[in-house]
């Protein structure tokens, strides 16, 4: 299986950091393929632009967006790493999605229904966040951030979410919480013993 790993976060000693190493420690054991977009190292460009928008209604894409999508259309599973900041995608992955996830690429409208082009890709989403997991339940956030994310922005373009973890209470993590955490995200990114496909 082919696997694009898409990382956002600012600082080599995050957890986040420490997932995404997890990840491709795990993909590398099972030999698969592997390409990492960290979008802080390659200073991704996350602001859309006049130019962008006028462009991607033409079918036409900046060149670092051109070399976004041509990972995307080569991997088989997609996986985003990044923090909940502010009860959304830190403004880089954000800006990643605006500009790379354009119209014509990852969806269209056809007769005015609108249609997903990423489907037959798997996705699945590492999250941290601060609060408790209890305390986004009785707010309400889990299904905020599932309806603005899951449904928002990956079901509505085609893409198969086959897990969406959220690991709470991040900015005071327990080492029995990141064994934990390690733990899990290693028994997910393995292979199987009979096909190659992931848990």
């Amino acid at each position: 299986m082919k696997n694009l790993i898409i990382y956002a976060h600012p600082n080599e000693a995050s957890l986040n950091h420490f997932f995404k190493n997890t990840i491709v420690e795990a993909l590398e054991k099972s030999g698969q393929e592997i390409v990492v977009r960290d979008l802080n190292e390659i200073n991704f460009n996350p602001v859309l632009s006049l130019q962008d928008m006028q462009g991607q209604r033409m079918g036409q894409v900046a060149e670092d967006i051109k070399t976004e999508q041509d990972f995307i259309s080569w991997a088989d599973q997609i996986v985003f790493v990044y923090p909940i900041w502010w009860t959304g995608m830190p403004a880089i992955m954000k800006g990643y999605i605006d500009r790379v996830f354009s119209y014509g690429f990852a969806y269209r409208y056809d007769q005015g229904i609108q249609k997903g082009l990423l489907t037959g890709k798997q996705t699945i989403i590492v999250n941290s966040h601060g609060k408790s997991n209890a305390e986004y339940e009785s707010l309400g956030m889990d299904k905020a951030l599932e309806l603005t994310s899951d449904t928002g922005i990956f079901k509505y373009c085609g893409l198969e979410i086959k897990q969406h973890f959220y690991f709470d209470k991040a900015d005071r993590a327990s080492e029995e919480s990141v064994l934990e955490w390690e733990n899990e995200l290693k028994n997910t990114f393995k292979l199987t013993d009979e096909v190659s496909v992931f848990q």
